[in-house]
């Protein structure tokens, strides 16, 4: 966090001068390991052992918050008799299908609750190739509001019992053999966060890219999730997850979104040939309980806010104009499709795939196979200039004269030349105003998608075909000499209006009979009574500590989420020290917004049949689920298992000491010889890697290394090795190592340094290389250097498609890398074993 995310840690180095305790767990020591109390170096890839040894020492020690996770959790759920654990089927879960790689998930789910109806199958795959599992957790998977259950917790299939037969391996030893931390480190860290929970006390627990880029990412974080709420840290001050994002409005892209599978707030995207009608995708997009059971109000709002007055009950509010989903489409996807000539044309709007994406040798000849390209940035990158300086054109796998790839660069405005919004890593929106006009020909997002969507309905014509887009609102007052379109109004139409034009205060108004419009629902409120809300800066000074008058956080301006659970089923504080939102005998109150009904008293029982959040007693705090409840463990939603399960990256020296499983087994995988793999466990490719950032520059570098004061600072690309490695391998500090691995073969300077451990893992000693990502083949002239990302294999996360690339196997050697064929050459002797 004081490497990639600077200006945030200065909180806590303020909590840790008031006498919090900070651990840093990492492969790498870094400037955030210098700064706290301990630091446990862990071997890239094995977090789950942790955290699930975390989870077993609360359970077997008593030391779970049990009021809070009887009331709050699923705990004593009980879950179907035929369900199967990894510890029945030696890694796998109940309902795996060998052939296809996939799960059946019905068996996982609560007793009595019915599966859900088998999905069409088209070309012999089940439509969930698409992406099902990927939204369920966002759109609340179906799960009955009031399952069977056993307070005890006692009964061999309730949640409970089935979490500590799971974790019950799970020991400090296990943690020693696999991740490298010792046993004495480990129960220092489970003392503390053990003592700093409960009634009096709060843990959090930080993450970034490091915990999502995995082939079980999701369930890194799922695990985090368990710990937490076994010891009452969710929903209260001091605790959560907090997910670092790379900038300053990923978490906004998300929001919006710029995923293929979901639309504004995290709705689902509707399926070909499983979604027939607005009625029929509403019936099967999750549950009618919780929140989400109001899903039909926050859809017709956004189809409303499209195609106004277009959309009407008689045409299913144009609920046949959404695109939908025919299988991956995610960006790797894409990138076969641009290999096997389906994909012709493409846009890449402030990214770098040629630098920033896994394998980018696979990244760049899909880009080669295009018709046309459109790169919109600040500078011309690599992904704009890999046609003429890309490393395949010095070894001969490309030919610029042979490229037919049409390129057009379209520059863009920087963030003081724009104004609009930010989402940050806490859900907080904040304007901010533009400073000067960008120069020349550069314009803002806002301006290239308005005009662009302007210029594409002047060349419509009367086909129904085109209906959708000449139908879609898309008129917003336009500013200045560049005709910029209103930001503001844009923030406006997301906020939602009524049918009198009346901007909406609240996402309560939102309505299923298309009276109310809204862009995104989770945003409704930011523009109240006319106000941008974003925009406010009320000094700290003048406002009480949760600081409700600066910006705006979704939804409703909450700070803290399922903060119900912040008081006890009676409504009352756990305890003064951690007194947040509380029930005063008339309506919840406390410094914060509440996360609840304002006036449902914690007595309050649901009636028989009821729906939505009035299905939720008053004491079922998470809102979003739909029994109200935090989930220890998942009857459905996720691709690879309801229980957090330690399996080892797809490439790995280490042999799975827990399971006979190796590795992920519905971890999605590219079996194409343009993304050769490593053998898992050989001897060719023994050595760790784990990619990484540097506080000097910014993701791929194309912002930051043609700036001459921060090239000085980082100058070039590097690895980090132990000493004890260099020794071994004749490495030496300031030359020149070559990194090796199935795809490519890259030169790096040599860093010996003792911030980077052997690790003693089962009686051998497995060394890790550390490399910084920022370094690619264009720069503006000041500094280039091999692309880390062109080592990676493309190996997907099965419930996000994200990539594993921070943790995998290559060989290191010292000296430069072979040029031209002679590279093609070192890596055919590698494949060929």
């Amino acid at each position: 966090m004081a490497e990639c995310h600077p200006v945030g840690y200065q909180w806590v180095m303020e909590a840790r001068a008031r006498g919090a305790k900070v651990f840093h767990i990492d492969p790498r020591f870094s400037r955030t390991s210098a700064t706290v109390d301990r630091y446990l170096a862990i071997r890239a890839g094995t977090d789950i052992v942790l955290l699930g040894a975390l989870i077993n020492y609360v359970l077997s020690n008593g030391l779970d918050f049990r009021e809070y996770v009887l009331a709050y959790t699923n705990a004593a759920t009980l879950v179907n008799r035929d369900f199967r654990d990894t510890e029945d089927l030696d890694g796998l879960f109940s309902g795996f299908d060998e052939e296809t790689g996939r799960y059946d998930p019905s068996t996982w789910a609560y007793e009595g609750d019915v599966p859900g109806e088998e999905e069409p199958v088209e070309g012999g795959e089940r439509h969930a190739e698409a992406a099902g599992s990927d939204s369920y957790g966002a759109r609340g998977a179906g799960a009955s509001a009031t399952p069977p259950s056993d307070p005890t917790l006692t009964d061999p299939r309730c949640v409970y019992q089935i979490l500590k037969r799971h974790y019950s391996r799970y020991t400090p030893e296990m943690v020693e053999e696999l991740c490298g931390i010792p046993p004495e480190l480990f129960l220092e860290l489970a003392e503390a966060v053990t003592a700093n929970s409960g009634r009096e006390r709060t843990t959090a627990w930080v993450y970034s890219v490091g915990w999502t880029q995995h082939s079980v990412g999701v369930q890194y974080i799922r695990a985090a999730a368990i710990l937490q709420l076994l010891l009452g840290n969710m929903g209260r001050p001091g605790g959560g997850i907090m997910a670092l994002r790379g900038h300053a409005s990923i978490q906004g892209s998300t929001d919006i979104p710029t995923l293929f599978n979901l639309l504004p707030g995290y709705i689902a995207m509707p399926h070909a040939h499983r979604h027939d009608s607005l009625d029929h995708y509403l019936e099967q997009e999750g549950a009618d309980t919780g929140w989400w059971g109001n899903r039909r109000a926050y859809v017709v709002s956004l189809l409303k806010a499209w195609w106004g007055d277009a959309a009407t009950e008689a045409n299913d509010y144009c609920f046949d104009y959404l695109p939908r989903l025919t299988g991956d489409h995610g960006h790797y996807a894409t990138v076969m499709g641009q290999i096997d000539g389906t994909v012709k044309g493409y846009f890449v709007v402030g990214e770098n795939p040629a630098v920033g994406s896994a394998n980018g040798k696979a990244q760049r000849l899909g880009l080669a196979n295009l018709d046309w390209l459109v790169v919109r940035d600040l500078m011309l990158v690599e992904t704009a200039t890999f046609w003429k300086d890309a490393p395949e054109i010095e070894t001969g796998e490309l030919r610029t004269e042979e490229i037919g790839t049409e390129v057009f660069f379209l520059p863009a405005a920087s963030h003081v030349e724009k104004e609009g919004t930010f989402t940050n890593t806490q859900r907080l929106l904040q304007w901010r105003e533009k400073a000067l006009d960008p120069p020349g020909d550069c314009r803002s997002d806002l301006w290239f998608y308005y005009h662009l969507g302007k210029r594409i309905r002047q060349r419509l014509g009367d086909d129904d075909i085109d209906r959708p887009a000449r139908e879609l609102t898309w008129d917003y007052p336009e500013i200045g000499a560049q005709r910029d379109p209103d930001a503001a109004a844009v923030l406006r139409e997301i906020n939602g209006t009524a049918a009198d034009g009346r901007l909406l205060a609240s996402l309560r108004e939102l309505k299923p009979d298309g009276s109310t419009s809204c862009g995104c629902w989770i945003y409704c409120g930011v523009y109240a009574d006319g106000v941008n809300m974003a925009a406010r800066r009320t000094p700290h000074t003048e406002q009480g500590p949760v600081a409700l008058e600066w910006g705006w956080a979704w939804p409703a301006n909450r700070r803290i989420l399922y903060n119900r659970a912040s008081a006890d089923p009676q409504g009352r504080p756990w305890s003064e020290r951690k007194k947040y939102v509380y029930w005063d005998g008339a309506k919840w109150t406390g410094p914060d917004v509440p996360d609840f009904e304002e006036d449902k008293a914690p007595d309050y029982r649901p009636p028989e049949g009821a729906k939505a959040e009035h299905a939720l007693a008053g004491t079922d705090p998470f809102i979003m689920q739909s029994d109200g409840r935090g989930w220890l463990y998942v009857p459905s939603g996720l691709s690879d298992g309801p229980l957090p399960t330690h399996y080892e990256p797809h490439e790995s020296p280490v042999r799975n000491a827990l399971y006979g499983q190796q590795a992920n087994p519905a971890r999605r995988t590219v079996d194409r010889p343009e993304n050769p793999y490593n053998p898992a466990l050989s001897p060719r490719f023994p050595y760790v890697y784990t990619t990484s950032r540097l506080t000097e520059h910014h993701t791929t570098g194309a912002m930051s290394r043609p700036l001459p004061y921060l090239a000085e600072l980082q100058p070039e690309a590097f690895c980090e090795v132990s000493r004890e490695m260099a020794e071994e391998l004749g490495l030496e500090n300031g030359a020149w190592a070559t990194i090796v691995t199935a795809r490519t073969a890259i030169e790096l300077r040599v860093l010996v340094t003792g911030r980077v451990r052997p690790l003693r893992l089962n009686g051998r000693t497995v060394h890790q290389v550390v490399m910084p990502y920022h370094w690619g083949y264009s720069s503006g002239g000041v500094i280039t250097g091999d692309i880390v990302n062109d080592l990676l294999p493309i190996v997907l996360d099965p419930n996000v498609y994200i990539q594993e690339s921070k943790a995998g196997t290559c060989d290191v050697l010292p000296g430069r890398r072979p040029r031209g064929s002679a590279l093609l050459d070192l890596i055919e002797r590698y494949r060929d074993g």
